[in-house]
């Protein structure tokens, strides 16, 4: 058995959720206008390697302590069905079931919410989660810091290596596909990277090393196709 792991945001999605997820926010009045620019300044300066997203990731998990986690949660499944379900690349569908006839483990690492991850293995039929999850104490409020290590960067290497461990698989029997220069930590350990759609410093690093370049294309090229998920 070998070992598929796949980034989330513009990788398996068209489309960076986060982004989306902060206009929807703002549309509904669960944020201010000032915390949507201040985010997206966030993402902004990120893209352009002058902040770490840990570091943004952290404080917004700080920004939720004391709040209730089941309005997020709900508001996140509304969020999925109506701006999310229907952006998935129509090559990265392929490329999960040519990876499921193989007997691939195909697991989801990623930066995004357990929330957001879980909708996204029920509708793929994924087998396992990497992702950031929230703190909920007693109550049911967030406490304001992540459950383990952030999966970002060097802490997805770390879940990466964990997980393939416990399955008893060789990194070098794995397959990592994403689009962000920030996952080179993954790549550079496992023994199938391929760069799918990356931004100017991982397309840059990938024609370097020899890494495979793919482009899994967007919805609007296949139409009704990428909707062809399960009906919930």
């Amino acid at each position: 058995m070998a070992i598929a792991f796949f980034d989330l945001d513009k990788t398996l999605l068209a489309v960076n959720s986060g982004s989306l997820w902060i206009r929807r926010e703002l549309a509904l009045g669960h944020i201010t206008r000032i915390q949507a620019m201040r985010a997206t300044l966030w993402l902004a300066r990120y893209h352009m390697g002058r902040v770490s997203m840990q570091d943004a990731l952290l404080q917004a998990m700080a920004h939720l302590q004391g709040r209730d986690e089941q309005p997020i949660r709900e508001r996140t499944v509304r969020f999925y069905e109506e701006w999310v379900r229907s952006r998935y690349r129509p090559g990265a569908l392929r490329a999960l079931e040519a990876h499921r006839s193989a007997g691939d483990r195909l697991v989801l690492l990623t930066s995004s919410s357990g929330y957001m991850s879980e909708l996204v293995a029920r509708d793929l039929g994924l087998d396992a989660i990497l992702c950031n999850r929230l703190e909920v104490d007693a109550s049911g409020c967030y406490t304001g810091r992540p459950l383990g290590e952030v999966c970002f960067g060097e802490g997805k290497r770390s879940y990466a290596q964990a997980h393939a461990a416990e399955a008893g698989v060789p990194l070098s029997a794995c397959a990592f596909y994403t689009d962000s220069y920030s996952d080179l930590p993954v790549m550079e350990v496992v023994g199938r990277p391929v760069a799918v759609h990356p931004d100017r410093r991982l397309r840059r690093e990938a024609l370097r090393r020899g890494w495979p370049v793919v482009d899994w294309g967007t919805p609007e090229t296949v139409g009704a196709v990428v909707l062809e998920l399960p009906s919930q």
